[in-house]
């Protein structure tokens, strides 16, 4: 299987007209796999990933049909995906909270310093 991948764009060292596609064989499963990449280790570390989640899902289950162990460990991958997406909208939410309150207690306390020295001034 011959499959392009490309590193997420945060991580991405090279800027996109100078990035190299590079040939990695990789074993999931015990099947070898021919990608093609900007960053090997990067997808060697992918296939690590899908490897141990196919493997730990084949232990838990009676199923020998590697489809079957594939779609149950993308099945586990969605999961843990979604609940970091999830956990990623409810710290950026707090986060935004936390910068308006801060923003308000700036502009009181901004307020008050005012109307201190103001006071000092005519006092």
């Amino acid at each position: 299987m011959d499959q392009t991948l490309t590193q997420p764009a945060a991580q991405q060292a090279q800027p996109q007209g100078q990035a190299v596609s590079q040939s990695v064989a990789v074993e999931i499963y015990d099947q070898i796999y021919h990608l093609r990449g900007i960053d090997p280790a990067y997808i060697e570390q992918l296939a690590r990933v899908v490897d141990a989640k196919m493997r730990a899902v084949s232990s838990h289950g009676n199923t020998v049909d590697s489809l079957r162990v594939a779609v149950l460990a993308a099945l586990n991958i969605a999961d843990e995906l979604e609940t970091l997406r999830q956990r990623h909208e409810s710290l950026a939410g707090s986060l935004s909270l936390s910068q308006v309150t801060m923003r308000s207690r700036a502009g009181s306390l901004a307020g008050m310093l005012d109307e201190i020295l103001d006071d000092r001034k005519v006092g």
